[in-house]
């Protein structure tokens, strides 16, 4: 399916939008209100708020105040109120259905909307800053395509609700605008919640600036397991020349982790990764610290190499902690498994992205790399019977992800609603002739 010039020039324009009001995680108010707005105008049923989510599946939530504040902003911006009243506390993204009422498969599609805790940079060398559509939300920038992704939803939802009135299209179709992928958080309670028990094929999709534009891998088998968690030591403040003796210093415990974090052991099973990437601590330099706080990351090539690292990292931790006698406590908020693509999925969508205009080199596999918790969407699918992928679109980008100077090449929107149209198209004569 072509795309119509007034699609893609809309694509740009969903994008750049999204851009510009950009949310982070567990707080895409305005971002899930602008996509439930747009499916319902095209005849999508949507489910969102706490409908969506098992709430107690739920990993790293912002606080209260934060998300309060978060609503308030999202309707200063733009937001329908009822909507973001309906949200409640962080249950942001939206599931959209569209029953054709015929027989087919239930074909799911993932597309991220979180963005990340980035200060865009303010430059005329940057195009979404120098056109006017840089991030109005100041330490919040779409610095990984979550923007593009949406868009590319949007822009498949658009193009499906067409074809349905032409009756092409069989069974039905979801379309996941998830939340809070960024720390691997928002995947797990819409797993949680069932709807992806009776998903036949499944796809998530990924804008990648690290490959040459318009090269596709069809199953990206490089996401490594990860465990995110935040550890707080808690020890007693004290005057550090008055009476040093009664305090118990959290900022000594913390920093004893953090060095011995690093010194676990790599696994020889595969890749393995540790990294402390926040420390927080003290009050002055005459008071002995009472509280620190680390935000810390385990990796590993699979969840069993993940599951050593995370084992180590808490002994390490307790292990500060009774060091300088103070308490500690660890909290999980976030949380991806590894989960490969189903290896018979792939041909069919090499096929569907290979007479794609703007397609180059298309791959089967990529290398380790970073982590998503879109495996446990493919590995429920998986579990249930269903095939799962994952699917990569190399772009032409100035710089890497999770960059200030990061930008979305927005050729590629179309190139991933043509391909992903033709996907829902065939799935039905594609799994039947798999069956045969």
């Amino acid at each position: 399916m072509t795309l119509t010039p007034e699609l893609r020039t809309q694509l740009s324009a969903w994008r750049r939008d999204f851009h510009r009001f950009a949310e982070p995680g567990w707080t895409e108010f305005r971002t899930t209100s602008a996509i439930i707005t747009v499916l319902r105008d095209l005849g999508w049923d949507t489910v969102y708020g706490p409908e969506l989510h098992d709430a107690g599946a739920r990993l790293g939530v912002p606080s209260a105040e934060v998300l309060a504040s978060e609503r308030d902003r999202a309707v200063d911006q733009g937001a329908d109120p009822d909507l973001v009243e309906a949200m409640g506390d962080g249950f942001t993204g939206v599931l959209g259905v569209l029953e054709t009422g015929r027989p087919g498969p239930v074909v799911c599609f993932r597309f991220d909307i979180d963005s990340n805790d980035l200060v865009e940079l303010a430059d005329e060398s940057h195009r979404p800053f120098a056109e006017g559509f840089a991030s109005v939300n100041v330490g919040a920038m779409h610095g990984c395509g979550h923007d593009g992704h949406a868009a590319i939803g949007l822009g498949l939802a658009t193009a499906l609700a067409q074809v349905q009135v032409q009756h092409e299209l069989n069974g039905t179709v979801k379309i996941i605008f998830q939340p809070a992928e960024e720390g691997v958080r928002g995947a797990h309670s819409i797993v949680a919640a069932g709807w992806f028990d009776n998903v036949d094929l499944f796809v998530a999709t990924h804008l990648k600036s690290d490959d040459a534009k318009g090269n596709i891998v069809t199953g990206s088998d490089g996401y490594l397991a990860s465990t995110k968690f935040d550890v707080t030591f808690t020890g007693i403040g004290s005057h550090a020349g008055g009476d040093p003796e009664n305090g118990k210093n959290a900022l000594l415990a913390a920093a004893s982790a953090s060095l011995n974090l690093h010194a676990i052991p790599r696994h020889s099973a595969g890749a393995s990764r540790i990294n402390v990437g926040t420390f927080h601590a003290g009050e002055g330099r005459n008071v002995v610290p009472r509280a620190a706080m680390l935000r810390v990351e385990t990796r590993g090539q699979d969840s069993d190499i993940d599951a050593f690292m995370f084992a180590r990292a808490q002994d390490v931790i307790a292990g500060a902690a009774r060091m300088y006698d103070v308490d500690h406590e660890l909290t999980v908020v976030g949380k991806a498994d590894r989960e490969d693509p189903s290896p018979e999925l792939l041909p069919y969508i090499r096929t569907c992205f290979a007479d794609v205009d703007g397609v180059a080199e298309i791959r089967d596999s990529s290398g380790v790399g970073g982590s998503e918790d879109a495996t446990a969407m493919m590995k429920r699918v998986k579990e249930r019977g269903g095939l799962a992928t994952y699917v990569q679109i190399g772009m032409d980008t100035t710089a890497g992800h999770h960059t200030e100077r990061f930008d979305v090449d927005e050729d590629m929107l179309a190139l991933g609603v043509e391909a992903e149209t033709a996907i829902a198209l065939g799935a039905g004569e594609f799994l039947t002739r798999l069956a045969r």
